[in-house]
């Protein structure tokens, strides 16, 4: 596993944050950095395995790395990020409380993906642009400045985060979003949850597959199959054992979907363990 080390990153000790932009992302073999990492989705789609468990990307998602983090992108499809890197929450000359407005581990979980509505991203990407520029020297009025945007940026991202729980329709979208990456397994009747989330059938059908390039029902199978090579990778289940746990009631069928998403069979991929 490759160890990405800061000295290749910021260009002086001085630089408290260093803008990355992947536009775009391609896949990404697993690895992990000796720096902290906020991760921006703008565009396109992808996939994000963070400490081994696969999470679907799309426009809006927030994944914050910590220095300890595994982590890879694969399946991208015209993902448009943007790395946000800084050394450490306590590493900045005149910013303290930095953790206040990161994710919390607790009781072992740590939330590293968030979702934000799309007029946060754009103020967040504002911030991006004036953080592109580094401090010139070690002037301290201009350290202080740079790191005074970035934390009006984890600011935003907080707000966004917590903006997600509100009763408008698009926060109601995320939570559906959220609802579908833990309940993927579920059996799954799409006017029952345009009821529970309170968003009309016709615009959760709209808004999924704009949010995600997917139809509803094609995203679902997508977060299924994500978990089954997962589980597939790292579990001594046997294939039908996780074809059903994973919310397939055929191993037949599932198998024929896993091959038309991986383009090889569940078996062969067990084999390479």
């Amino acid at each position: 596993m490759n160890l990405l080390h800061s000295s290749d990153f910021f260009p002086s000790c001085s630089a408290p944050v260093v803008i990355e932009p992947r536009e775009p992302q391609q896949a990404f073999p697993e690895h992990h950095h000796d720096f902290y990492e906020i991760v921006i989705v703008e565009q396109g789609a992808g996939v994000h395995v963070f400490n081994g468990s696969p999470y679907t990307l799309n426009s809006g998602c927030v994944c914050f790395v910590r220095d300890h983090d595994r982590h890879l992108f694969e399946q991208t499809d015209g993902l448009i990020l943007t790395n946000i890197l800084f050394r450490a929450p306590d590493a900045f000359r005149f910013l303290s409380g930095v953790e206040q407005f990161l994710p919390r581990e607790r009781d072992g979980i740590y939330p590293a993906h968030w979702r934000i509505n799309q007029q946060v991203l754009q103020q967040v990407k504002q911030l991006i642009a004036l953080l592109m520029k580094a401090p010139a020297g070690d002037q301290p009025e201009e350290i202080a400045l740079h790191e005074s945007w970035f934390m009006q940026l984890l600011v935003q991202l907080w707000r966004g985060c917590m903006a997600r729980q509100s009763d408008d329709q698009e926060g109601r979208l995320h939570q559906l979003l959220d609802w579908l990456q833990s309940h993927y397994a579920e059996q799954i009747e799409w006017s029952e949850l345009a009821e529970r989330f309170a968003i009309p059938l016709r615009t959760l059908h709209r808004q999924l597959k704009s949010h995600t390039n997917m139809t509803p029902q094609r995203y679902l199978t997508h977060l299924r199959l994500l978990q089954a090579r997962h589980l597939l990778c790292h579990s001594d289940s046997s294939i039908t054992d996780i074809a059903f746990r994973c919310g397939f009631g055929d191993s037949n069928h599932f198998s024929t979907l896993f091959k038309r998403e991986f383009t090889c069979p569940p078996r062969a991929l067990r084999g390479l363990r």
